[in-house]
């Protein structure tokens, strides 16, 4: 910035100033060389001599009508048309005046007492009302409910698909047989109650041909569907989460053969195609596993030949179903095989790692086979493996045929809320169904502690002390609406009886005795995860995922019947 100075040969005009008492110094006011910016006058005045003034002012009135003091005398006449004559009132004592204003106070206040008596009484009404409402709702809501459920059992029984379904089946088998059981004995005695029973287990053997023939059916629908679930996570591209929120995802050169070997796959199952068509199909598969030379692709080849020969010769459709099937079937395995369908170790159940496989199987003294450590199941109070899955549903459906959907699902819930509110809930997650199962019908005996309801269905294990962690001995069995009044509570002590109380520290007390495993567990459980987290490189944002489900769904939709042996589709 340029400052451009002027000097003027004038003299500096006396400003004033003043003197120094101290030193004697004079000082003098300067000036400077541009003038001060004028003061806008917005119309308000800021400055005035007025103080502590009161303004008068004077203004005269003249009445409309000419009045006179004159009463009408001799020598005046003044009219009386207008005038007006006033009688005095009775006077009123200080007494008798407060009396009346106290009974027109209390006149006054009964109005409005009646007014604020008849809003509180609309009030009440209205939440009666709407209380009322909200029952009828709700009986209407458990009803519908429970006609659902019915009805859903109903169609998982007529067409029964995942194991939860045959088990139901068999649970209802059992309890049909048993009653037949105690009628027998109870009416018929010798020779008749033998041929009773002989006819009972006539019925019984036809009964389980026919679940096994539903069993067949369902075990090859799922096949099927366990198949294609396979084939799609196979070719599926890999996906993430960048740190924008936004969904990537990128197709590797593994998962591009994958999603050849699953087109391929379609094509081959595919029927009702043309000769021309199918000739393509079958050229096409000759090409691909022609890549690899081997006893497996070798025999797929000599299928394939074998079928265009037959094609071209004329041969029915019908009689070459045999044929496709095995080609389906080779091309399948061939598919599963990771030396061809890299994607496919990763959901392949037996690892491919010869190192982890001693420490990821397990030996089944049941079935006399070496399996996953996923296919055995271990409770609380479990000293050994002991059987796998399978051996133990072959035992389940031979021998006791329990129905354990119903403590699964109630399971899964609890699980789900313990998730949410405590993120580090261990024992919850290392209870299985029948350790559900003995605590609800040995330690509380299928019944709520409080209203004695038995309804299993409507009714949850919540916790007993809600500032501590889920665990056997810090619960109880409530209904839904009993649960969520009971966590609403500040002080157990003040809102439950000693007695009371006294009984549910004894059932926990029973609980902790049978349960007595799971704190050792948990604390080991802890350890380990622990060590794992520490020893992981966790990145600085995780994308995180929540299942999004609205409701709790049928059992019978979110598990399979045994499909392949060889993946895991769940």
């Amino acid at each position: 910035v340029k400052v451009h100075i002027q000097k003027c040969a004038n003299c500096k005009p006396y400003l004033g100033g003043y003197r120094s008492r101290k030193t004697g110094k004079e000082y003098h006011h300067a000036s400077m060389q541009t003038r001060p910016k004028p003061i806008k006058d917005n119309g308000i005045v800021k400055y005035h001599r007025e103080t502590q003034t009161v303004k008068s002012k004077n203004k005269f009135q003249q009445s409309t009508n000419d009045t006179a003091t004159q009463m009408t005398t001799g020598g005046t006449y003044v009219a009386n048309l207008t005038d007006k004559l006033i009688a005095p009132g009775k006077y009123l004592e200080a007494d008798v005046y407060l009396e009346n204003r106290l009974r027109k106070i209390i006149t006054l206040q009964s109005y409005i007492r009646r007014w604020l008596a008849k809003n509180y009484v609309n009030m009440i009404r209205a939440q009666r009302d709407t209380r009322l409402e909200w029952e009828r709702q709700e009986i209407e809501r458990k009803k519908s409910e429970k006609e659902e459920r019915i009805q859903r059992e109903l169609q998982r029984r007529t067409n029964p698909r995942t194991k939860e379904d045959f088990d139901l089946l068999y649970c209802a088998l059992e309890k049909w047989r048993q009653e037949e059981m105690s009628i027998i004995n109870k009416n018929k005695t010798g020779a008749q109650r033998k041929a009773a029973l002989a006819a009972l287990l006539e019925q019984e053997t036809h009964l389980i041909a026919s679940i096994d023939q539903h069993k067949i059916i369902a075990e090859q629908n799922n096949r099927e569907r366990n198949t294609r679930k396979f084939l799609d996570k196979a070719a599926d591209a890999k996906r993430w989460i960048s740190v924008d929120g936004k969904v990537t995802e990128m197709d590797t050169a593994y998962t591009i053969r994958a999603k050849q070997l699953r087109d391929l796959y379609t094509s081959i199952v595919m029927k009702y195609l043309t000769q021309e068509e199918r000739l393509d199909v079958l050229m096409t598969l000759k090409h691909t596993v022609k890549e690899h030379d081997c006893k497996l692709t070798r025999e797929i080849v000599e299928l394939t030949d074998r079928e265009a020969d037959l094609l071209t010769r004329g041969v029915k459709e019908e009689n070459l179903e045999g044929l496709r099937k095995r080609i389906c079937t080779l091309f399948l395995e061939y598919v599963k095989n990771p030396e061809f369908n890299p994607e496919a170790a990763r959901l392949l159940k037996v690892p491919t790692d010869s190192a982890l496989l001693p420490n990821s199987i397990a030996f089944c003294p049941s079935c006399n086979q070496y399996k996953p450590s996923t296919e055995f199941v271990l409770t609380s109070n479990s000293r050994s493996v002991g059987k796998c899955r399978s051996c133990q549903k072959l035992d389940n459906d031979a021998r006791m045929r329990q129905d354990l959907s119903l403590y699964r699902k109630m399971l899964r819930k609890i699980r789900q809320i313990e998730e949410v509110s405590d993120p580090l809930a261990r024992i919850v997650f290392l209870l299985q169904e029948s350790d559900l199962r003995y605590l609800v019908e040995n330690i509380w005996n299928s019944k709520s502690a409080l209203s004695s309801e038995s309804d299993l269905y409507d009714m949850i294990l919540t916790r007993w002390d809600k500032q501590q962690e889920w665990s056997p001995w810090n619960c109880i069995l409530l209904s839904y609406d009993e649960a969520e009044a009971h966590l609403k509570l500040d002080s157990i002590s003040e809102s439950y009886s000693a007695p009371f109380i006294q009984k549910i520290h004894y059932k926990h007390v029973l609980a902790r005795n049978h349960f007595s495993n799971l704190p050792k567990m948990a604390k080991s459980f802890s350890k380990k995860t622990v060590s794992k987290q520490s020893s992981r490189i966790v990145p600085k944002a995780l994308p995180t995922i929540y299942p999004k489900s609205k409701k709790d769904k049928s059992i019978s939709e979110n598990t399979t019947l045994s499909g392949s042996s060889e993946v895991d589709v769940n």
